[in-house]
């Protein structure tokens, strides 16, 4: 592991291999699970990576009471004998969380530095992330518990009692310190609650302790209201840590506004005991917000905006309506009423027993908006960011992208049958504040079923209220449903299928076998009921929903089958048992409704003749809590742990498929090769996640891609990755040539590669076939190179400066080399899709990059077993080529003349590969190629001698000639060659002042170059690179070809599960990545 892997703790358990336990430990760091055991000489050692986990569950059998089994997708792994079983498992849930996280939303973890250091009397020694998570789980709880929003920190938490006026007693309970916020809740669950927001908090002072209130505390609040606790255990230390913290919030409330438009974090794992301030945002008191409304009118183009709710402006009530639902709707507004003034009201209200009574009874139309607001906590979060719903409109007015389209096109289908949303104030409403939210949000954007939902806050709230209830919603409430997968809702898919099969059991089987459970419950979960049930009856849902939250919607699911078991258990298919639950939820009817009755629109399709028995909302939740009162919200989050590790793995499997599928046909890889690789591919980028790296992934996470290039590395993870599979990776010059491939995938041009680009080069230069090869080792050796001007953000890029400095001679600077990079790109990116073999497109090779185009053979031929071989036959291929150029160089400099063009490259063709049996070729005159190719070498690059004086020591062995005639006649009847005036370089020659100048061809050994007469020197010793020098890929094929050893290394098969075997092996065994050759891979696979 390297050092940025932090352990979290480590416990004393058994290990099952087989049939037999290994004692020893077993490490929980925050990437990893890992156990270590040495016992009688014999060491086990096991690790694996929470993101691989499918499974984690506590088992408790006769044998075995306390035993936790890790599943993964290949295996099971059983640990037992632990001291402290429930503790260790908590722990595993919240790591296996937060790499559950990673996958869904690439957050990497970051530590909270914050928190306090440990006194010194402290017991035992906790590490400081086992402490940051303990505090994490705590503070989450505290939040759930409360509706606070999401950065708020628990900072302690106390037994007391709280005096309760309306009943005259003293109530058993806990109170909660936080940085913003002091709460109360009862030991015996419902009977209290209380949330006193520090910004309301006016005076706190230690009362008279007596026998019978012994040590107790008064606070008082701007709206008048007193609370009394006692027996407090440590009231000094405790006033004293409210008095800091309502130093802070007062000092908060005076800061410049204009923090007001900061975000709120969206990390909801971040949050331990700390005395350290949270936010700068300026608080604003809530009964400051009653005393006038804020109004304002953001759309130039005159539209009114809706400064109150739609309902109050689209309420349709005839004069002949009847009287007694007015007087049933008058009655509910008098009991609210009543109490508030037993209870209180606002923010600070005791939340008993009968306020819940009174929600299940019907919140009336007129308290719907603000009760939604207390109940959602979204007034904490309004009122503490005045400003911020205005700025954002501000800002995201008049910009379009991906999410702003959606919400386009689903503006009309927003309760359409709604009279508020049939002109354009409720339209221009609803876009406002979806369009807010997808800039506020971006990893979540839009998404379907938001629209639904926000409109319907709309008709009960102002503009800004429903922006801060959809906040509330799609944030805490309902978290990670409205995202591009919807895995939240997917994930309370899998607990409700759970609870049917614990509440339901009968019917259970028969839904499995239909199918119907994961049909219905996505739509009834994403719309709370909105777009399955009449209006009227729905919002009814809703207002239990703010108050209860999701356990609500659990039960009324749960009551609706329950209520249809008999007909159900008859459906012989899903569409039959669809209709019988769309008939039933169609006829759900609220009789105390004072609105005209909206006609639904699953009921206007319904071609029923005869009408469902109709079923009172107000009946149906009662029967729910009833029945399925039971269900408790901390069995939820339970429920929905497990279900949360099965459906975003079994989404990422799908992902996986998908992807696989997308691009088996682009490449020569199998199935089982790609997935493989995918699977690599992302464990490296997810390891940029965790361990860091030049750049970070979470930074360069865009949710808005497709899956395909959802997973993307930077240069130093692919150079890991380039070095453990393709064959190329070789010798020093490895990350040299990584780079140039690198930049050749890189087709966009964003120092990022994905997937789909990883593969198609590593295709090409495993299953290609030979001409696919060398076009690959081509273009990664003819792209312009980067301007030296050009500041690379990657560090391996400037480390490759040195090979790429002045040696493209057409290459310019700026804007204009990096416009000729993409598109040269675009062209071969284009051509890998069409699979053309042209090769009339490749650009010249220049001297410059010819010479690193002949280091990167060497070094790649450095760890064959017959590097002896292909060092010879390079030198032999080095030396035709670098005469060809220069015969190109000398006639190309003379006007081309169409006469004779064509007779005189079919002149030069047969010279150049004309066998010369009689002559021999003079060492000296071999020397001098090869030494005219280090005097370049040295030139262009200053180093590398070592390579030089290699290619001095090879040894030219004379042998029988033998026969070029089929690489000859391949090159000379290439009709596209003929044509080609890239062949210029040697096929134009005209008579005059070069006549003496002859060319001989001769034979030495297996190697055929081109030589010039005794009337000419010796070629010269380069002292710069030759600008005027170029070949074509055509001649560098055509001269590969005519060696057999070059040929048989590049056609030589390529074992890919070998080698992904091998970085599986490397990556888990945790060994810095090495190179390694096929003949290394396949000893060890062997």
């Amino acid at each position: 592991m390297p050092e940025e892997e932090k352990l979290v703790n480590y416990y004393s358990c058994s290990y099952w291999k087989g049939k037999v336990p290994r004692q020893g430990w077993v490490y929980l760091s925050i990437n990893h699970l890992c156990f270590y055991s040495f016992l009688m000489g014999r060491e086990a050692k096991l690790v694996i990576r929470w993101v691989d986990i499918t499974q984690l569950e506590k088992n408790a059998t006769l044998l075995f009471p306390d035993m936790i089994k890790v599943s993964t997708r290949s295996s099971e792994h059983f640990f037992s004998v632990f001291l402290n079983i429930s503790e260790t498992f908590k722990l595993m849930e919240q790591l296996a969380n937060i790499a559950m996280r990673q996958l869904l939303d690439n957050e990497g973890f970051e530590q909270d530095r914050s928190l306090p250091k440990l006194k010194k009397k402290s017991p035992k020694k906790v590490s400081a992330l086992k402490r940051d998570l303990d505090a994490r789980a705590k503070s989450e709880r505290y939040r759930a518990l409360f509706r606070l929003p999401k950065d708020e920190k628990l900072d302690g938490h106390t037994d007391c009692t709280l005096w309760t006026p309306f009943n005259k007693m003293h109530i058993l309970g806990q109170m909660f310190v936080s940085t913003n916020y002091i709460c109360f809740t009862s030991k015996e669950e419902n009977l209290c609650s209380l949330i006193i927001p520090l910004r309301e908090v006016t005076i706190v002072e230690k009362a008279d302790s007596s026998s019978v209130l012994p040590s107790p505390l008064s606070i008082s609040t701007k709206n008048r209201m007193t609370f009394l606790f006692a027996n407090l255990k440590d009231r000094d230390f405790l006033v004293q840590r409210i008095s800091d913290f309502l130093q802070q919030t007062t000092s908060k409330i005076y800061l410049d506004k204009n923090i007001s438009g900061s975000c709120i974090s969206s990390d909801d794992e971040v949050f331990t005991r700390s005395s350290s301030l949270i936010s700068a945002s300026p608080h604003k008191s809530l009964s400051s917000e009653s005393e006038g409304e804020r109004q304002f009118n953001l759309n130039d183009n005159g539209i009114p905006t809706a400064t109150q709710a739609l309902m109050t402006m689209y309420r349709r009530r005839s004069p002949e309506e009847f009287n007694p639902k007015l007087a049933k709707e008058f009655l509910k507004e008098q009991a609210w009423k009543i109490h508030f003034a037993e209870y209180g009201q606002g923010v600070c209200m005791y939340r008993t027993e009968k306020t819940r009574d009174l929600v299940l009874k019907g919140i009336p139309e007129s308290m719907r908006g603000e009760l939604w607001l207390l109940f959602s906590g979204a007034i904490n979060e309004m009122t503490t960011h005045p400003g911020y719903y205005e700025d954002l409109v501000e800002k995201s007015m008049g910009k379009y992208n991906l999410a702003t389209e959606e919400i386009e096109r689903d503006l009309h289908r927003s309760l359409p049958e709604h009279p508020a949303f049939q002109n354009e104030m409720g339209i221009a409403a609803l876009r406002r504040v979806l369009t807010a939210y997808a800039f506020r949000n971006p990893n979540i954007g839009y998404c379907q079923a938001m629209n639904i939902v926000t409109s319907v806050l709309l008709l009960y709230a102002k503009e800004e209220e429903a922006f801060w209830l959809l906040v509330a919603l799609c944030e805490r409430m309902l978290p990670d449903y409205y995202n591009t997968r919807v895995v939240g809702a997917l994930v309370d898919q899998g607990v409700f299928e759970e609870l049917a099969r614990d509440y339901i059991p009968q019917l259970y089987d028969c839904m499995q076998d239909l199918g119907v459970i994961s049909t219905i419950s996505l739509s009834w979960f994403l719309t709370l009921f909105l777009s399955v049930m009449p209006f009227e009856s729905a919002v009814v849902v809703v207002d239990c929903f703010f108050c209860e939250g999701i356990k609500v919607i659990f039960q009324l699911a749960l009551a609706v089958l329950e209520a249809n078991v008999d007909k159900l258990l008859n459906c012989k298919d899903d569409g039959e048992a669809m209709t019988v639950l769309g008939r039933y939820l169609d006829s759900v009817t609220n009789k105390d409704s004072t609105l005209p009755p909206i006609p639904h629109l699953h009921s206007l399709l319904s071609d029923d003749v005869e009408p469902y028995p109709e079923v009172d909302i107000f009946r149906l939740i009662r029967s729910s809590y009833e029945k399925f009162g039971s269900i408790r919200a901390d069995l939820i989050e339970q429920m929905r742990f497990k279900q949360r590790l099965k459906v975003i793995q079994t989404l990422e499997d799908t992902t996986k498929r998908n992807v696989v599928r997308t691009i088996v046909t682009e490449t020569s890889f199998t199935i089982d090769e790609l997935e493989e690789l995918y699977a690599l591919f992302k464990a490296e980028h997810l390891t940029s996640c965790y361990w860091g790296g030049n750049s970070n992934a979470t930074e360069r996470h865009d949710p808005s891609l497709p899956y395909l290039e959802q997973y993307r590395i930077d240069f130093e993870q692919f150079k890991g990755m380039f070095a453990l599979l393709f064959p190329w990776a070789c010798g020093t010059h490895s990350d040299t040539l990584a780079a140039r491939l690198f930049r050749l995938l890189d087709e966009n041009g964003d120092l990022l590669i994905n997937f789909r680009e990883f593969v198609s080069g590593l295709s090409a230069a495993c299953h290609g076939d030979l001409t696919e090869k060398l076009k690959l080792l081509y273009k990664m050796h003819v792209l312009p190179d980067p301007s030296p001007e050009q500041e690379e953000p990657d560090s391996a890029f400037e480390a490759t400066q040195y090979f790429f400095e002045d040696i493209t001679p057409d290459c310019t600077h700026g804007k204009k080399s990096s416009q000729e990079n993409r598109n040269y790109l675009r062209m071969w990116s284009q051509e890998n899709k069409s699979k053309a073999k042209n090769t009339k497109d490749l650009p010249k090779l220049n001297q410059g990059q010819f010479i690193e185009l002949c280091k990167t053979m060497y070094n790649m031929f450095s760890e064959d077993p017959n590097e002896q071989d292909l060092y010879h036959a390079t030198a032999a291929v080095t030396s035709l080529l670098l005469e060809i150029g220069e015969v190109g160089k000398l006639f190309s400099m003379q006007p081309p003349n169409d006469t004779d063009s064509s007779n005189c490259s079919k002149a030069i063709q047969s010279e150049l590969f004309q066998k010369k049996e009689h002559h021999q070729y003079p060492l000296e005159q071999h020397k001098a190629f090869r030494g005219s190719l280090v005097a370049s070498e040295e030139e262009a690059t200053g180093t590398d001698s070592a390579l030089g004086m290699q290619m001095e020591d090879i040894k030219l062995e004379d042998s029988s000639p033998r026969d070029n005639g089929a690489c000859s006649s391949m090159l000379i009847s290439d009709d596209d060659t003929k044509d080609d005036s890239s062949m210029s370089s040697y096929s134009v020659l005209s008579a005059g002042s070069h006549e003496e100048e002859k060319l001989h061809c001769e034979d030495i050994g297996e190697d055929t170059v081109l030589v010039r007469s005794n009337h000419t020197p010796a070629l010269r010793r380069s002292t710069s690179i030759d600008r005027d020098w170029a070949i074509t890929f055509e001649q560098f094929l055509a001269s590969l070809l005519t060696e057999p050893a070059l040929v048989r290394y590049f056609d030589k098969p390529v074992s890919m599960m070998a080698r992904i075997t091998n970085a599986k092996n490397i990556r888990m065994r945790g060994k810095p990545i090495t190179s390694a050759s096929d003949y290394e891979i396949s000893t060890m696979s062997g």
